[in-house]
């Protein structure tokens, strides 16, 4: 693991999502989850809305890297309101 930079922000990311993961499980285990529709033109279950919001989250993040000066706590934050967004009403 020495050819990872392995900075602080770094490892809370991946323990962000690893917690994330282990909550949607116990969830799932505990409250099965059925389909819903909501905005998306899908149906679509709380692990469906899960992986389609962490995936568009790393499209934004690698935006803001790739195409502004901003400092990423920003895309983080706006990020964290469209999973919201996106849990509650997707």
């Amino acid at each position: 693991m020495v050819w990872m930079s392995w900075t602080l922000p770094t490892a809370a990311f991946f323990a962000g999502i690893a917690l994330i993961l282990v909550a949607m499980t116990t969830w799932q285990a505990i409250s099965p989850s059925v389909e819903r529709k909501g905005f998306l033109p899908i149906e679509t279950t709380r692990g469906d809305r899960l992986f389609i919001g962490l995936l568009s989250s790393a499209f934004v993040h690698l935006g803001f890297v790739a195409l502004s000066d901003v400092p990423l706590y920003v895309a983080t934050a706006l990020c964290v309101l469209w999973m919201c967004f996106l849990m509650r009403w997707g």
